[in-house]
């Protein structure tokens, strides 16, 4: 089902925003202008990653470092699953996400 979540202004390049969604919490990206979702999880230890700071196409955890890539949800050390990632389009200012 696809969910209009934010408008593309709500999320500057370089930042990331938390969205709960009927039990899932997505984290919404900005990199340089093109929008991701991925789950605001980490797979190492169940931290928020919302938390934690966007590093051109990747979110590090705030605890422990591990690091999440925002278009594959791919993991680094200490975590090794990666995060879901959600498909997103932008419709006019609006960014509306398939979760």
């Amino acid at each position: 089902m696809e969910r209009r979540l934010a408008r593309t202004g709500d999320i500057p390049p370089g930042s990331a925003k938390p969205f709960p969604v009927d039990g899932v919490d997505i984290l919404i990206c900005n990199v340089d202008g093109a929008f991701y979702a991925i789950e605001d999880v980490c797979t190492h230890d169940g931290a928020p990653l919302d938390q934690g700071e966007l590093e051109g196409r990747c979110v590090v955890c705030p605890r422990h470092g591990a690091t999440f890539d925002v278009e594959t949800g791919a993991a680094t050390l200490p975590a090794v699953m990666p995060v879901a990632t959600f498909p997103v389009r932008v419709d006019g200012d609006e960014i509306v996400v398939e979760c």
